[in-house]
């Protein structure tokens, strides 16, 4: 069976690229932080408070990347990386301690990691940026830290998992919220990690610190599930988030985590009613903890040949026991670690990006007068071991390689017969209709080989549960003939559409397209009367209202041949209240664009509502007279002076771009054929139309003459084409990939410069 195109249908969604990052976690930029106190012995008034164990902080001021902030409480942090004997530990900052709502680009807690075990010094920020690619986790860097004017070198600056976070991710930051933590700290003492010990919330405080207003009974109630009624779990857990942690975590060997030792983890109760599992601390990644509970993999091998199913038989950890015992679930958490594998390390990605990484910081870490390692240890230690045999390290401990880890587990995990298991293969999805209507039926086929069950699995909402529907292959489904391997479903479009995935599974094994799922979703736009089709959240400097104001906006659009009457509908941020500002007697013309400024200021004339957006994250919501939802966004943090919008206008999904304020949207910035706008660097813009069939266009920019070529390779790392290859002026060049001969999936370009690779990105090819 032919399939069709997926043009104007679908849109691959990478989380991660709607979080716009705020300058302050850019992994290019590396801050300065000068902290001063009026005390002359200020370590010692630190070292008093840490020892106090409370949550009181030492009062100074922080000049942060020049913009001073007085009255902050700053603390210092961490268990092993902290020591009273140390000059470099490291630090909480509180910035808004005493005057709220004091931030640095919305950021109020800053928190800085003193890389006590890493000789790399890229452990932390490289886990990060892995992590991102397949669930929530924090942005990291580097930051320069000085107090009273004595510079203590180079640390990590990592996000705080706080209410920011949440609204970034989950849309919301008022839910039940806790943070995995022991109250003694003792490295030693083995835990049983989610446990079960009844209705009293005070068994739990040895376990867990609640960071929100309320929640014990939520989490209690979830622990009651998972230890006594797991076939329930689904209704309190996010399965699919946490089988990515368990997979991210055993397969770099990140053993100070919940997989092993009770604490460095965040749980949220999101709006569908699931608790979801947050990763945090990543210093000691790839392997740097070695205290095994119930075994010892000190040893290089023990460590590389880690159990990829450790703990599924101990009671100790119903956190993996209670799941990775179920079968399915088996088989996710495989299929899960199979992709990290694929993405990151079988192609080698994870070590050239490693090395992109030190050399960002190469200068500063020479310069570090306090660093536990050498300036050799720090370029040796991605490849080898360090230390062991005598100082240099903290407790003369061995920091095995990364290199030396990652290669020889992908050797030891490939051998393992779970590994081995023939996973079904996804191909060739096709959408019936084209073009989506509002609450009407459409049709997903795929083909699909290997599979004993297919299921679409599918959400209308960010915030929404996800639902599974199975997909047949009998002939019945708009599947074509019986038996053919492609298999259909029918779903309701609702008023504002949906993203979804595809999984498939065997006897031994699953697959999922995209392979990122549940973090990458394909999504079907409906071609609504009228739309959201463009705001801003974070207006500093771009359009005034006619009161002279920088204030958020809303922009909608008529998709239709008619003028449309708006009185009766409502606007609003909030899902509980969908009449919350309800639009007056007004019009909005046929395929034209309405602005209604979202400012608080409802009593000023024009189209006022009576909210405002956050540029942290949440919802708009357009409803009709009959209150239902017409349209819908949930959108993440915001950069300040761009708009999230529609491209094409009406009917496109929703992209980052240059506001375009009541006229036509032009996409993202990387679309915009501005040659005016000459840039000062190296530019490598995401590939047009992505998915593509068959043919996509591939656009970079040279800043000054060289030898420019764009190298693509396949998601096993092989490199299939070249592309340019050739002396270039300095400007703007675009250049097509005919991949005819190709087979569907997930590609990757690295744009290379006189031999130098400066970026890589990824398509998805789908036939």
């Amino acid at each position: 069976m032919k399939t069709k195109p997926l043009w104007g249908m679908i849109f691959l969604l990478v989380v991660a690229t709607k979080i716009f990052c705020q300058d302050f976690y850019d992994i290019d930029t590396i801050n300065t932080i000068e902290l001063t106190f009026a005390e002359s012995n200020w370590d010692e008034l630190l070292d008093n408070l840490y020892a106090e164990g409370n949550e009181d902080r030492l009062l100074g001021t922080a000049i942060v990347n020049g913009i001073q902030y007085d009255s902050v409480g700053v603390r210092y942090k961490g268990n092993s990386s902290y020591n009273s004997s140390l000059i470099k530990n490291p630090l909480n900052i509180k910035l808004d301690y005493l005057i709220d709502d004091q931030e640095h680009q919305g950021y109020g807690t800053l928190k800085l990691a003193n890389v006590y075990k890493d000789p790399s010094f890229v452990r932390e920020t490289l886990s990060y940026e892995i992590a991102r690619k397949y669930m929530p986790a924090s942005q990291a860097n580097y930051c320069k830290v000085w107090i009273n004017g004595t510079y203590l070198g180079l640390y990590t600056n990592v996000q705080d998992v706080d209410k920011h976070f949440m609204r970034t991710h989950f849309y919301s930051d008022d839910n039940a919220y806790f943070k995995g933590e022991l109250t003694n700290n003792n490295m030693q003492q083995e835990t049983v990690v989610w446990g079960y010990w009844g209705a009293d919330s005070s068994s739990y405080t040895p376990f867990f610190e609640i960071e929100s207003d309320y929640g014990w009974k939520d989490l209690i109630d979830f622990l009651d599930v998972l230890n006594n009624n797991t076939n329930d779990i689904e209704n309190y857990l996010n399965i699919d988030r946490h089988l990515w942690m368990l997979a991210f975590d055993i397969l770099m060997v990140n053993l100070d985590s919940p997989v092993n030792f009770g604490h460095n983890y965040y749980l949220y109760k999101d709006d569908a009613g699931l608790f979801n599992p947050v990763i945090w601390d990543l210093n000691e990644n790839f392997g740097v903890f070695t205290n095994l509970f119930g075994s010892n993999v000190s040893s290089i091998t023990g460590i590389q040949q880690l159990d990829p199913f450790l703990n599924v038989e101990n009671d100790n950890y119903p956190i993996i026991s209670k799941i990775l015992s179920e079968p399915a679930y088996q088989k996710i958490y495989i299929a899960h670690m199979k992709t990290i594998m694929d993405d990151v390390f079988s192609n080698g990605w994870y070590k050239t990006r490693a090395q992109e990484l030190q050399s960002i910081i190469d200068t500063e870490v020479m310069n570090d007068p306090n660093k536990f390692y050498t300036y050799t240890d720090f370029k040796n230690n991605i490849d080898n071991s360090i230390g062991g045999g005598g100082p240099p390290g903290p407790g003369n401990q061995p920091i095995i390689g990364i290199t030396e880890l990652m290669q020889a587990r992908l050797d030891f995990l490939n051998a393992q017969p779970e590994f081995l298991a023939d996973p079904p293969v996804v191909h060739d999805i096709s959408v019936n209709p084209s073009q989506v209507s509002a609450h009407s039926a459409v049709t997903i086929t795929a083909g699909v080989d290997n599979a004993d069950v297919v299921q679409m699995v599918y959400r209308y909402g960010a915030t929404d549960a996800f639902v599974q529907a199975r997909m047949y292959d009998d002939g019945n489904h708009d599947d074509g003939d019986a038996g053919d391997g492609i298999y259909g479903i029918a779903v309701n479009a609702g008023a504002t559409g949906f993203q979804y995935y595809i999984y498939a599974e065997n006897e031994n094994a699953a697959s999922f397209l995209p392979a990122r799922a549940q973090y990458e979703l394909f999504e079907i736009n409906v071609q609504g009367d009228v739309v959201i089709n463009e705001f801003m959240a974070s207006n500093e400097s771009t359009v005034t209202d006619a009161n002279g104001e920088f204030d958020d906006w809303i922009e909608l659009y008529n998709n239709t041949d008619e003028t449309i009457q708006l009185g009766g509908y409502f606007l609003t941020d909030d899902n509980n209240d969908l009449t919350q500002w309800s639009f007056p007697d007004t019009v909005i013309a046929a395929h034209n664009y309405l602005i209604i400024w979202a400012d608080k200021d409802d009593d000023q004339t024009g189209l006022h509502a009576n909210f405002k957006l956050s540029a942290s994250g949440e919802a708009i919501y357009l409803s009709n007279s009959d209150t239902s939802i017409v349209d819908q966004v949930t959108f993440s943090e915001q950069t300040d002076d761009r708009t999230t919008g529609r491209f094409p206008d009406g009917t496109g999904a929703f992209v980052q771009m240059e506001p375009t304020f009541a006229a036509a949207n032009q996409g993202t910035s990387t679309d915009i054929k501005n040659e005016d706008k000459i840039p000062s660097q190296y530019i490598l813009e995401q590939n047009y139309p992505n998915p593509f069939n068959p043919e996509t266009n591939i656009r970079f920019y040279l800043p000054d003459q060289g030898r420019a070529s764009v190298v693509i390779f396949n998601a096993s790392g092989q490199q299939v084409t070249v592309i340019a290859d050739e002396i270039l002026s300095a400007g703007w060049y675009e250049y097509s990939w005919q991949a005819n001969e190709f087979a569907s999936g997930l590609y990757f370009y690295t744009f290379i410069v006189n031999g130098e690779r400066i970026e890589t990105k990824k398509m998805l090819l789908l036939k």
